[in-house]
C-alpha cells in the first residue's frame, strides 16, 4: 500500500496561508511542503507547477469571498441593510477572509491577470451594496456614491493609521455604515 497523499485542498490552503502572511513571493513549493511536514513530490501529483497553484488559490478565494458569502447572506435573510453588513462582515472583517483579500490587493498591483481577477471579484461585491441600497434610495447616482462609500470604508478601515479620540475604531465604522445605509431624507423608494 502506497503511503497517503497530502490532500489537493492542503496545499491550496497551506498556499493561501503563505499568501496572507508574507505575499505572493513566499508561496513556494518547498515551504509550503515543509509547512505541511511533507516532501514536495506530492505537489507534482496535483499541480503541473507553480502557477497551477496559484490559479486554483484565486479560485478558492473569489468562490470563498464572493459565492459563499452570497450564500450564507441569502441563507440567514434580514433586510436589505442587514445583508450588506453581514457581507461586509464576512469578507473585511473575517480573520481568514481579510489577509488573504490584502495580500491579493498587493499582489494585483504588480501582476495584470491577478488585478483583472481583483476588479471581477470587487464588481460582484459592489453590486450587492448597489442592490441592497437601492432598495430603499431612488437615485441611482446616489446608490452608485452610497455604494462606493460603503465599500471604500469596508477596505480602507484597514489601512488606516488615524486615531479617533475618545473612540475605538469598531463604533465609528459602525456609525459610518449606519450612514451610508441610512434611508435618505425626502422620497424612499416605493
Amino acid at each position: 500500500m502506497g503511503a497517503l497523499r497530502t490532500p489537493r485542498e492542503k496545499w491550496v490552503e497551506a498556499g493561501l496561508q503563505a499568501l496572507a502572511a508574507g505575499g505572493v513571493d513566499t508561496v513556494r513549493v518547498e515551504a509550503l511542503a515543509k509547512a505541511l511536514g511533507v516532501t514536495k513530490g506530492g505537489f507534482y501529483g496535483y499541480f503541473a507547477d507553480r502557477d497551477a497553484l496559484l490559479a486554483e488559490m484565486l479560485d478558492t478565494w473569489e468562490r470563498e469571498s464572493v459565492d459563499d458569502v452570497i450564500d450564507r447572506v441569502e441563507r440567514e435573510g434580514g433586510d436589505a441593510r442587514d445583508k450588506v453588513r453581514l457581507a461586509g462582515q464576512l469578507t473585511f472583517s473575517s480573520d481568514r477572509l481579510l489577509p488573504i483579500d490584502l495580500a491579493i490587493r498587493e499582489w494585483a498591483r504588480r501582476d495584470h491577470a491577478v488585478a483583472d481577477r481583483l476588479r471581477r471579484v470587487d464588481n460582484k461585491r459592489i453590486q450587492l451594496a448597489r442592490d441592497a441600497i437601492a432598495t430603499f434610495c431612488a437615485d441611482p447616482e446616489e446608490v452608485e456614491a452610497r455604494a462606493l462609500l460603503a465599500f471604500c470604508t469596508a477596505i480602507g478601515s484597514h489601512f488606516l493609521a488615524a486615531d479617533h479620540p475618545g473612540r475605538t475604531r469598531a463604533p465609528v465604522l459602525a456609525r459610518a455604515a449606519d450612514i451610508v445605509l441610512d434611508v435618505p431624507r425626502g422620497k424612499p423608494v416605493g
